[in-house]
């Protein structure tokens, strides 16, 4: 019998459904503690939480003969992936379930805002009667700017289409097909919807790119009948700029459904703010929703208990002895050299081609490439790339993957090969493991270099000329950051060069700052790899 422990309130369709497939035990512990979990999770094969419960690397520790956690509901915050990976513990969620009522939200507050509903209604049930104070605005013609076009994004548009408004799209990796249908407007300058658009939402995760993504600068961009959403996740608007731009009337109004820290610590100043509508993170708050995922993460975790069949999955399965080491080395440094194009590439992704040379292209590659897209898509998707979904999401944001073998050796024996063409233009990267083991890359865009992609990595362009090296390493030890090791590449004719470093640290501003100001510096990218 197969046991499924549920420790957060679920739908009761959820526990029904489990309930009906045979082989199937569900046992509900509503409220349960730390320490009670810790206790009994070892007898279960699998768990079923909401946000509430904590699957943290002591409940892990004790994991027994658990298979498998479901998440019912998108973000995974509340389980530590990591550590179930590490005991062999698959871990999903169930992302689309609340596409539709986050969407539906937003245009909720897109709506109330802009008919003053909420404090129209506050001040007609004290007693008054005020027509004069809450002239409204209509959506009819007006300019719609979405940041971010995933599924939430996409969805707000199809509904924004029945309003009769124009709709501007940006997404920092590229464009769903869908897009050009719904006759979206897309921009790879954020500034244009900034200054054009009377109403902005924004659909993008939180990372360090889009971390304060619309600050003091951007909001002074905007016009003053702008109007601001958030229903994605609190801290891609700043909200101390928000604040100040909203009380001084920089901008017309702003509705928040999520915030920096839940609940929010500093809650009262929003009382004086009368062009602010803010809503206790509701988005996925509606019966059908939790109905949906919770029928959603039921099933998929009985499938996979019960067949091995995985959906949804956020962390891969554990490959072991199965993969040959060489394809699992090829496949770190893949991912890493993802991660450093999505660091240099710049606007939207429309194409990658993928090649591999020699020795490696007679071996199964699919891990090899999923590394490549999960490396390169993570810092700007909604939700977490994985070697299940990657490929697909890489589909859905209309993105061509073009991947061919050649057994055919070019400079080294074996060798894996990335062309990106981004709105910026081309970037690309060759790489190759020595000894099943050893990984390195020998060309960035098109110059020829030796590289270790470990640690932090920063790779400098750069005029070709006689003292880089000693500047930029003075540099970084008048910071104290220590150069692990070095790759010079150089294009003679051009004068151009690049530097390539991975160091003990990453540099933090100033010293990102200074390197930008030396004379001979073009561009500088930073990315930590480990």
């Amino acid at each position: 019998m197969i046991k499924i422990l549920i420790t957060d309130k679920l739908a009761k369709e959820g526990i029904e459904l489990l309930k009906k497939i045979e082989g199937v035990e569900p046992v509900v512990k509503q409220g349960i503690s730390p320490e009670e979990l810790i206790s009994i999770i070892g007898d279960y094969d699998g768990l079923i939480v909401r946000s509430e419960t904590k699957v943290n690397a002591k409940v892990l520790e004790k994991s027994g003969k658990l298979r498998a956690v479901a998440r019912a509901g998108a973000g995974v915050d509340n389980i530590d992936v990591l550590a179930a990976t590490k005991k062999g513990i698959l871990v999903m969620n169930t992302p689309g379930g609340n596409t539709l009522s986050a969407a539906e939200h937003t245009m909720a507050l897109m709506l109330a805002m802009s008919r003053h509903v909420a404090p129209a209604s506050a001040k007609m049930k004290a007693g008054e009667w005020d027509k004069k104070s809450f002239m409204g605005n209509q959506l009819n013609k007006k300019v719609l700017g979405i940041i971010g076009l995933g599924r939430i994004g996409m969805a707000v548009a199809k509904m924004s289409t029945g309003f009769n408004v124009k709709i501007m799209g940006y997404d920092p990796v590229a464009t769903p097909p869908e897009a050009e249908k719904l006759g979206i407007e897309i921009t790879n300058n954020l500034e244009k919807i900034f200054r054009e658009a009377d109403y902005i939402t924004v659909h993008v995760p939180k990372n360090d790119k889009t971390l304060n993504m619309i600050g003091a600068e951007q909001l002074k961009m905007m016009k003053p009948t702008t109007r601001i959403i958030n229903c994605a996740r609190g801290g891609i608007i700043n909200e101390d700029a928000l604040y100040d731009a909203l009380e001084n009337k920089t901008i017309a109004a702003a509705a928040l459904d999520v915030f920096t820290e839940e609940p929010p610590v500093n809650n009262k100043r929003y009382e004086k703010i009368a062009n602010c509508l803010v809503t206790p993170h509701l988005g996925a708050s509606t019966a059908e929703a939790q109905v949906e995922v919770a029928v959603e993460a039921a099933q998929i975790l009985a499938d996979y208990l019960k067949t091995g069949v995985i959906k949804n999955a956020v962390n891969a399965p554990a490959t072991g002895g199965a993969m040959p080491v060489v394809v699992e080395t090829y496949a770190t440094l893949a991912q890493r050299i993802g991660m450093l194009v999505s660091s240099m590439s710049g606007g939207q992704i429309t194409k990658i081609e993928v090649q591999y040379r020699g020795s490696i292209a007679s071996h199964s590659v699919a891990l090899v490439t999923n590394s490549f897209l999960i490396g390169l898509l993570q810092a700007s998707s909604e939700e977490h790339v994985n070697m299940i979904n990657a490929s697909s999401i890489a589909k859905e944001r209309g993105i061509s993957i073009d991947v061919t073998k050649n057994p055919e050796a070019k400079n080294v024996a074996s060798g894996f090969g990335v062309k990106v063409t981004a709105a910026k233009g081309t970037c690309t990267f060759t790489g190759t493991v020595f000894n099943d083991k050893i990984m390195r890359i020998i060309e960035i865009d098109g110059f020829v270099v030796e590289m270790s992609p470990s640690d932090n990595a920063m790779i400098i362009f750069n005029d070709d000329k006689p003292g880089v090296i000693g500047a930029v390493g003075t540099v970084l030890g008048k910071h104290g950051i220590n150069i692990q090791t070095m790759g010079v590449g150089q294009k003679t004719a051009e004068h151009k060069a690049v530097l390539a470093f991975s160091l003990d640290r990453m540099p933090d501003e100033q010293t990102v700052k200074d390197i930008t100001g030396l004379d001979f510096v073009n561009e500088v990218y930073l990315c930590k790899l480990s």
